[in-house]
């Protein structure tokens, strides 16, 4: 195993460890709010996200979720990614992230969507194995249908 493929392990395991917005934080009044549920059949993985959403800015997302550590992690950093910023640079992530995962372990073409990732270029190596690819994106998934239902992506 390469240097850099055991930096990212060992990034999936501390945020697998110690899951960054674990909790699910009640609906701040005042801020568009939505939460969705999600389940991976495959493998009985799920999560619960909420998400917070005030002047198009996504102020916070909280998760309680059971799962392998790729599914966690995953959600985990995601966490960390989108918190603060724009929905527009949300959906961007979303994106790239997505690449990422359709790239079966070659990575991304662009070194700006690499350092956008951040942590979550841990999860290259993921994308080389069809059945963990809806674990590392299962915690996307449940962001993009609360953001959804949260009503901040109207108009």
């Amino acid at each position: 195993m390469s240097g850099l493929e055991q930096l990212y392990q060992q990034v999936i395991l501390d945020h697998a460890k110690n899951p960054h917005g674990r909790g699910l934080v009640p609906a701040a009044d005042g801020l568009a709010t939505g939460e969705s549920h999600q389940v991976n059949p495959t493998c009985g993985d799920e999560v619960t996200l909420r998400v917070a959403v005030g002047d198009g800015i996504v102020t916070g997302v909280s998760w309680e979720g059971q799962g392998c550590s790729i599914s966690q992690a995953s959600t985990s950093v995601m966490t960390d990614l989108v918190t603060g910023l724009p929905l527009a640079d949300v959906a961007h992530l979303d994106q790239v992230f997505h690449d990422l995962m359709a790239s079966r372990g070659t990575g991304l073409d662009s070194e700006d969507d690499e350092d956008l990732l951040g942590d979550a270029t841990a999860f290259t190596g993921t994308s080389k194995f069809p059945a963990r690819i809806k674990c590392a994106l299962l915690g996307w998934a449940a962001l993009k249908d609360s953001l959804a239902r949260s009503g901040a992506l109207a108009g």
